[in-house]
Parts: structure tokens; sequence; C-alpha cells
């Protein structure tokens, strides 16, 4: 497989000794201009970026982020279009790191840099059927034009992801690997042992949403994850404050959704969420 700017960014991390910040977004959420500001804040306070894909179905997501969802499917939100918006994001911050001028795009580009002129890579999350409407191949070959660096598929089963892991293989894509906590040790062992980019543990049975703690037992949950799997592993749902942080210290990263999608809907920046996680990391 080739090479995969997730890692860099994790390497990256690592090197500042701090654990990793992974804010998660709705594309088109919550208009389509309000979702270009959204990736280039998160852009100065991300590690990785990772975008939803509105589907009509939701997957594991609590009410705030399928709110989102529908808003953004109202507003005709595509796959094709967010592939778009991210080529724009991806272009602004390369291309005046290097001193030069934008080149047209369809859409406008941004105006926020990257912190450090590190510019932080996207990840989709979207359903199966997204992907299979074009075909594998053609899939990995859009998010590789679009600079997208790997994408996580919670309705396809670990068994059946051999194919798409090929494709994304040869395309210098990751294909993220989600467990949960319910999951067997057999398929545990098999689903971190075989994680690249980042191995996203899901904190506890249910949907996303914010909480206030999590139980002890998820601490020995990522102490396994961590012991099976050779990629970083990265908490998600329910984080939104730094005491779950320091709660979740041996995590080599935190997913934080809901609590960005809420922020937004009340008009905040994003920023007032991902800036105290970012000082606690």
């Amino acid at each position: 497989m080739q090479s995969n700017p997730i890692t860099a960014a994790f390497d990256r991390a690592r090197a500042a000794r701090r654990r990793a910040l992974v804010p998660f977004l709705m594309s088109g959420y919550p208009t389509r201009e309000g979702f270009r500001a959204a990736l280039a804040e998160a852009a100065t306070l991300a590690d990785v970026i990772e975008v939803g894909v509105p589907f009509s179905d939701p997957l594991a997501d609590g009410p705030v982020i399928q709110a989102a969802a529908a808003q953004a499917l109202k507003q005709a939100t595509t796959l094709a279009q967010t592939l778009e918006d991210i080529a724009a994001y991806r272009l602004e911050p390369q291309a005046s790191a290097r001193g030069q001028a934008p080149e047209p795009t369809a859409t406008p580009s941004l105006t926020l840099r990257a912190q450090d002129g590190f510019t932080p890579p996207v990840v989709l999350m979207l359903s199966i059927n997204q992907v299979l409407a074009g075909g594998a191949q053609n899939f990995a070959q859009r998010l590789k034009a679009a600079q997208v660096a790997g994408a996580i598929v919670p309705d396809l089963p670990h068994e059946e992801a051999g194919s798409l892991n090929a494709e994304f293989a040869a395309h210098g894509l990751a294909l993220l690997n989600m467990l949960a906590p319910t999951t067997s040790p057999e398929r545990t062992r098999a689903i971190a042992q075989s994680a690249r980019g980042f191995l996203y543990l899901i904190s506890s049975a249910g949907v996303t949403g914010t909480r206030d703690t999590f139980p002890s037992e998820t601490l020995a949950y990522i102490k396994r994850a961590k012991e099976l799997s050779g990629a970083p592993v990265c908490v998600g749902f329910g984080i939104s404050k730094p005491e779950h942080v320091r709660q979740l210290a041996d995590a080599d990263g935190f997913i934080v959704g809901s609590a960005i999608i809420k922020a937004q809907s009340e008009g905040r920046n994003i920023a007032d969420v991902l800036q105290p996680l970012r000082q606690a990391l």
C-alpha cells in the first residue's frame, strides 16, 4: 500500500507529544457555504477531519447528527458536491504554502489557513450504497482525485471488505475499520490487526451523542485495542469536553461529532468546541 497522509498526521501529533483531534463535519450543513467555512475553521485545530456524506438511512447516528443529515439532504447535498468542496479545501492551503495562487475551481477558494502550513487530511463516512452506486474502483478513483485520504463505511462488514480494501490500497487510500465494545474477541482481533490509517473505537454501545462520562470498561477496551492494533486507536461517540480526553487518555486520538453539530445549529463557532479539547490533548 502507498503511504497515506493519515499516518503522517498521527506521526505529527505524536512528535508534538499529544493525542490527535478528529472533528466530524456533515457535508452540506448547515448550508454548502457553511460547510466549506467549517472545513477551513476545523483545519486550524484538527489533525484529521472526518466528513459525513448524508444518507437517507442513518447509520448509528444520534438525533443531533440525524437532524444535520436530514437538513443537508433537503439541500440536495451529494457525494459529488462533497468531493468538489473537499478538493477546493485541499487546493487552497497547498497552493498558498507554495506561494502560488489557487487554480480556478467551481467552488470559491477558502480563506483560512491550516496551522503551520499543515493541511489535515480528510476522510469520509458514508454508506456502502453510496460506494456501490458507481463501483468500488470508480469510488476509489474519485476519492483520490479529490485528495481524500480514506473512508469509513459503517455498514460494510469486515468480512466483506476485501474488494474495497484492495481498491483503496491500489490508490493509496485507507479503508478505516470500526470496532464496537460488543464485538466478539475473535472478531475484535481480526478487525484491530487489519486496521489501516486509524482504528475507530466506538466508545460504548448505542448511537452518537454527547454523554457525561464513560464506564471503566471503556479504559480496558482501549488498552486491549491498542495491544492488538498496529494503527492508532481513536475513540468516538460521546466525546465533547476536556474531561473525556483526560479520562480516556490512553487513546491515540479523539473523534468529536455531535458537540460540533450542536454548536453549528446554535450559530456558534466550532472552535468553541475544538479549542478546549485541543488544549487537553
